[in-house]
């Protein structure tokens, strides 16, 4: 279907969360749980209960990269998020890191948390994996929705540009980690620091930033992005047969907006929001909007499935 600008109507549409988040009130470590997976352990949390949800993060991303979305979902369903082997709290897979590796490791993490069937969320290389799964074990996918993904249109340039910047930058994201506190609290520093994954960092508050930095410098960064850029589903994804929402940013300096139109020319059942003055992460940098439009998407396919 053709891709069309998110309606700025009706629906709340602000830059970032407004007034005290919900996530700031959750006891996560009693959500959180680890799930042995051949001898290494994934960090999962979950809450809520009916229908699954799992959310997938992206590249040098975390499970915190859903704290704006995982409160608001749970009202409805149990949400699942985890932290891939290799990246935020999870150790790293016993056989390597692969696109198709992942695909497997969250097959099996929902067979061994008993969900059947889920709506995957995917941000970036988490969409990446999301269609991968749908392909692969299209058993476990009740429908996708995928935000900025990955997969589209990385050629050996972009490759060789992204590992260099990502070797150059191991040290250095071990860094501000530790020293993030500081750091964050001043916006001119969250701009420098986050500019390339968010419009405007600075209008996001310091507390949400510091959180997205729990994936960064991790052993499985070089991995991930290695096969991300050598593992090529295009083909393939009209084999997709899965209701799925596309959303990105018209901002986004990682993965461009124009990969939207590609994936929704491949999949049958797309629909795309582009959200207007949004970068790479359109859950966190609009909430409100991105919660409203998944709930609408999954109203969609619970009345339809009701029909």
């Amino acid at each position: 279907m053709p891709t069309a600008p998110a309606p700025q109507g009706p629906r709340p549409d602000p830059y970032g969360p407004v007034g005290r988040s919900a996530w700031l009130d959750v006891d996560w470590r009693a959500h959180q749980r680890w799930v042995p997976l051949d001898g290494r352990r994934v960090n999962v949390i979950e809450l809520g209960s009916g229908p699954a949800m799992l959310f997938i993060h992206g590249l040098s991303g975390c499970w915190q990269n859903w704290l704006e979305n995982l409160p608001h979902f749970a009202r409805s369903h149990r949400v699942l998020a985890l932290d891939l082997p290799g990246f935020g709290a999870s150790e790293l897979p016993a056989d390597g890191i692969s696109i198709a590796g992942y695909a497997r490791v969250v097959d099996r993490l929902l067979a061994e948390l008993g969900v059947e069937r889920a709506t995957i969320v995917g941000n970036s290389m988490g969409g990446f994996i999301g269609a991968e799964l749908a392909l692969a074990f299209p058993r476990r996918v009740e429908r996708l929705v995928l935000v900025s993904a990955a997969g589209m249109s990385i050629d050996r340039f972009q490759r060789d540009r992204l590992l260099g910047l990502a070797r150059a930058t191991q040290g250095w994201g071990r860094w501000v980690t530790t020293n993030a506190d500081g750091i964050l609290r001043r916006p001119g520093y969250r701009r420098w620091l986050l500019g390339i994954v968010f419009a405007h960092p600075e209008r996001l508050p310091a507390a949400l930033c510091r959180e997205q930095l729990h994936g960064t410098g991790k052993e499985g960064f070089l991995s991930a992005l290695e096969d991300l850029t050598r593992h090529d589903l295009r083909a393939r994804v009209p084999e997709i047969d899965r209701p799925t929402l596309i959303v990105w940013g018209d901002r986004d300096l990682l993965v461009p907006v124009r990969d939207a139109d590609r994936w929704a020319r491949l999949l049958p059942e797309a629909r795309t929001l582009i959200y207007r003055d949004t970068g790479h992460c359109a859950m966190l940098e609009r909430p409100a909007r991105f919660n409203a439009d998944v709930d609408a998407f999954l109203a969609a396919g619970e009345a339809a499935a009701a029909a």
